[in-house]
């Protein structure tokens, strides 16, 4: 199996897969990335060292582990909202160390879709605008209204298109939230702990969303400790 699930010391991972893994182009690689931070008193803490990983378009990819183990920061490099210490990151097999503000959100915007562990959305906006919140900078086009009306379609959202976000329950956040992420047709998308607050029912839709985000062709990147989120996953870090 490809997915080089490559750490040494203290945070050695596993790697399971636990359905057959989708095999597509690589969608985004970590490359020997530590992540290390300096505590309040000066003393080093290494959270990653040297880890390595690659998903594929398609791939439903879980990093498990306990609070602390380095989900999250793991994620965060993934997404490029924080720079590893040490390693480096492709999407789409384009490096993205260099690149200035101003192309490192282009693209994010072309490659990387993202989905907070609170799945925030603007409560006062339809359902729809929210979707469609990606899109603004470059304008809403017919034909990108047309694909978010789709997702929604394809989400189980349709019917609330027109309702405030305000009235949706935890689980339609999340399906919206990954809607939203799926918009500009990115070649991957990451969540950050999307079952954490749900119910296990509510919880179980936001895990078909994930996997419907995968058929679509992204690939889907979710850190959690859920044991299904996990299960359900096509291959998974161990983080200890």
């Amino acid at each position: 199996m490809k997915g080089l699930l490559k750490r040494r010391g203290r945070h050695a991972p596993s790697d399971s897969s636990t359905v057959e893994a989708p095999t597509g182009p690589p969608a985004v690689e970590l490359h020997e990335v530590t992540i290390r931070y300096t505590e309040a008193d000066g003393a080093e803490r290494v959270i990653v060292k040297d880890f390595s990983l690659t998903i594929p378009q398609g791939r439903v990819h879980c990093l498990a582990g306990r609070s602390g183990s380095g989900k999250t920061s793991l994620l965060r490099v993934a997404t490029a909202t924080q720079a590893p210490t040490a390693g480096s990151v492709t999407w789409a097999e384009k490096p993205i160390a260099g690149l200035n503000h101003k192309r490192l959100a282009e693209a994010r915007r072309k490659h990387m879709g993202y989905v907070d562990q609170g799945a925030t959305v603007i409560e006062e906006l339809t359902v729809l605008d929210n979707v469609l919140i990606p899109a603004m900078p470059q304008g809403i086009t017919k034909e990108i209204t047309e694909r978010a009306n789709e997702l929604l379609e394809l989400f189980g959202l349709a019917s609330a298109r027109r309702q405030k976000a305000r009235s949706l329950s935890g689980g339609e956040r999340q399906r919206l939230a990954i809607v939203r992420g799926l918009l500009l047709q990115p070649t991957a998308i990451a969540l950050d702990e999307p079952t954490a607050s749900l119910d296990r029912t509510t919880a179980n839709t936001v895990i078909d969303a994930m996997h419907t985000a995968a058929r679509s062709g992204a690939a889907v990147l979710v850190a959690s400790h859920d044991p299904e989120v996990i299960s359900s996953s096509h291959t998974v870090t161990r983080l200890v």
